[in-house]
């Protein structure tokens, strides 16, 4: 049963000053490990079971195994059974200059439910998602000044979840692909019934400056998978589809010269039958890769390939080949490039920010 991905996902081409995560300045791939709530708020406690000793224990485990790697580092937001504010959750992981932050949960409903879900940043789909975080958001209830650190933030608006989200898009392909590979191993290894990856204005994502995800790794409230959650063999299953997650995630944005490039990229399908080929407003080029180092433009570097241009987002760069307002000779551009990169496709640009293909066949042709 393959993943099933809710939510379109869009390609942004705004870039962070904040940080890039592969800069050469650290030899390390810093992930933050977050176990959610802790101290005096234990999270949901579905037939008895405390959702903050489980997601804790996860985390410690997903940790002993990373710290094996020498070339990555782990930083826990809380390693003890202690209460961590949200905004200090994404401030340790930003301080950090991290490569990713994976935030671990547990679920509960009043019905039956049960399955894995993990979130990456976004606008609420429907009611449901806006539900989840609406219950995790809510902890910062129990945060001293919380008014001022969230500056005057709701958790029951959906409008103003909404409003934290502006400028956060960096980084939502490659949370996505992370969040997709974890549900993946749940799903295909563990055969947890797949409950997709999602979107939903969570604060602890928010606060943080790098790929992101939140991570629901089933239903306390649901007492089959509660009792599994709760044991040993449960929570190391757990730890051990994260973990997995992370490494292929590790190597899918590695990219040495010499090596394929890749792209983790889902592409939105699109109607490609316009009837004129010109667009004067519009450039396109054809995306071949993308990856977390910079690679000089040189054909040496791309099978041959040149006309090559570069787009940094975040800590991730994007490789285009050519560049035309002639959609037509984009695509000979498109079928020329996939003799060496079979997922390269065609993106659109006006005044040079990323759109989509459909905005710009709306765009006034010859």
């Amino acid at each position: 049963m393959r993943t099933h991905i809710t939510i379109l996902i869009v390609f942004f081409s705004i870039s962070l000053t904040f940080a890039n995560s592969f800069s050469g300045r650290k030899d390390k791939f810093v992930v933050v490990l977050d176990a959610g709530h802790g101290g005096h708020d234990p999270g949901n406690v579905g037939n008895g079971y405390k959702e903050k000793d489980i997601a804790l224990e996860i985390v410690l485990d997903i940790g002993k195994k990373l710290e094996k790697n020498p070339n990555i580092k782990v930083v826990y937001t809380r390693k003890t059974d202690v209460f961590v504010d949200l905004f200090v959750r994404g401030k340790i992981a930003n301080e950090a200059d991290a490569d990713l932050f994976v935030s671990v949960h547990c679920n509960s409903h009043s019905s039956q439910a049960h399955g894995t879900e993990t979130f990456v940043l976004g606008v609420h789909r429907n009611q449901t998602n806006f539900e989840v975080a609406k219950k995790e958001n809510a902890v910062i209830f129990l945060e001293d000044d919380y008014e001022k650190n969230y500056g005057g933030f709701d958790p029951n608006s959906p409008e103003a979840t909404i409003g934290i989200l502006l400028g956060q898009e960096e980084y939502l392909d490659q949370s996505i692909l992370l969040a997709s590979k974890i549900q993946h191993n749940f799903t295909e290894n563990l055969k947890r019934v797949n409950r997709g990856v999602k979107q939903a204005g969570f604060i602890v994502l928010h606060q943080t400056v790098m790929p992101s995800v939140l991570v629901e790794v089933g239903f306390l409230t649901y007492k089959p998978e509660g009792s599994y959650l709760n044991s040993r063999k449960g929570q190391s299953d757990m730890s051990e589809s994260i973990y997995q997650a992370i490494l292929d995630y590790k190597k899918a944005v590695d990219i040495y010269i010499g090596e394929d490039l890749v792209n983790v990229n889902p592409v939105e399908k699109t109607n490609t039958n316009v009837s004129d080929s010109i667009f004067p407003n519009i450039t396109f080029k054809v995306q071949i890769a993308a990856g977390s180092k910079r690679l000089e433009p040189k054909s040496y570097n791309f099978k041959g390939l040149d006309d090559i241009s570069i787009e940094k987002s975040g800590s991730l760069y994007r490789y285009f080949y050519g560049s035309t307002s002639d959609y037509n000779q984009a695509k000979r551009l498109e079928q020329e490039a996939k003799k060496n990169y079979k997922s390269c496709f065609i993106v659109a640009f006006k005044d040079g920010k990323r759109i989509e293909l459909s905005e710009a066949f709306k765009s006034t042709s010859n």
